[in-house]
């Protein structure tokens, strides 16, 4: 029997999913892209299959302003666990070297106090980093050590949770690009007792707490009629920036790209979020640049049938 392929649908929003462990955030994407029949969609950023916890995924429209999440800080919950190095950095590796856990509470404090702010990062070997069109772990499971140059990240915070003696539980706050199994390895160094990661779970991003976030098993027990309810609206990607209302005669020469006056007194040279004024309708991003005018950076689409 031939199975019906469903048609797929025009879904804009943004769904902020509580990733599991052990899949892929592709993996994810694909499969709450399967659970809203969403033509278009993807996610904002990777997280290792090892890692659990926020990941905001965009439909439709919303995929056009992803960028914004790209370029957020980050906050984690990271276990570490102290005395063993892994290939990876983290329990999916073997081990390579045994250490003794010789420091104090007061050591491990003053340790990670040495990480906070600006500090430079060797991304691992065991990341999706591309060298030559190939990512790094490619590499690595081949047993070829690759030459990397070090990255620049920022350490906003780190508070500890918890510690066992052995096993510490520790909040991150950090920039993009941050590896938190490195900076466990590199925290482990630094101790002389060796590290790796036991647990990681992203908690914010761009203002977006994983409170707020929902399971791929809880948006399946839901009816699909029920579902495109937990999407929020493409423009909370963009609610940091200013916005502008435009007349009906301005909104629609902006909609066909068309760069229009803007009479009001607003701050020139910046990025604005832009909007009809009679119906609220958000309809893009603009630039209001020195000759006033407001120029379209980013629109959204008008919704037509798949």
């Amino acid at each position: 029997m031939t199975q019906v392929r469903r048609k797929k649908r025009l879904v804009d929003g943004v769904l902020l999913l509580d990733k599991p462990y052990e899949i892929s955030s592709n993996g994810a994407l694909q499969k709450a892209r399967w659970l809203f029949n969403a033509a278009k969609a993807g996610h904002t950023g990777v997280l290792d299959p090892l890692a659990t916890g926020l990941l905001p995924l965009c439909f439709g429209e919303a995929t056009k302003f992803s960028s914004y999440l790209l370029d957020a800080d980050k906050a984690y919950r990271a276990t570490v666990a102290f005395g063993r190095d892994t290939t990876t950095g983290d329990i999916e590796g073997e081990v390579v070297r045994e250490r003794a856990v010789n420091f104090d509470l007061p050591a491990l404090r003053l340790a990670m106090d040495a990480f906070l702010g600006e500090i430079d990062q060797l991304p691992p070997m065991y990341s999706a980093l591309k060298h030559q069109g190939r990512p790094l772990y490619e590499y690595a499971r081949a047993g070829v050590e690759i030459a990397r140059p070090t990255r620049r990240v920022t350490i906003h915070a780190l508070d500890l949770i918890a510690f066992d003696g052995r096993e510490a539980v520790i909040d991150v706050v950090c920039s993009k690009g941050t590896y938190i199994r490195t900076l466990a390895q590199d925290l482990g160094e630094r101790l002389d007792a060796g590290a790796h990661l036991t647990g990681l779970r992203r908690t914010r991003t761009a203002g977006f707490s994983l409170d707020a976030a929902i399971t791929l098993a809880a948006i399946e027990a839901l009816p699909e009629g029920e579902r495109d309810a937990l999407l929020m609206p493409p423009d909370i990607l963009v609610a940091h920036l200013p916005q502008i209302q435009l007349e009906p005669a301005q909104a629609a020469g902006f909609c066909h790209g068309q760069a229009v006056r803007v009479d009001e007194n607003h701050a020139i040279m910046s990025r604005f979020r832009v909007y009809h004024g009679e119906t609220a309708e958000f309809l893009g991003l603009a630039d209001l640049r020195e000759d006033a005018l407001l120029y379209p950076v980013r629109l959204m689409a008008v919704q037509t049938a798949v």
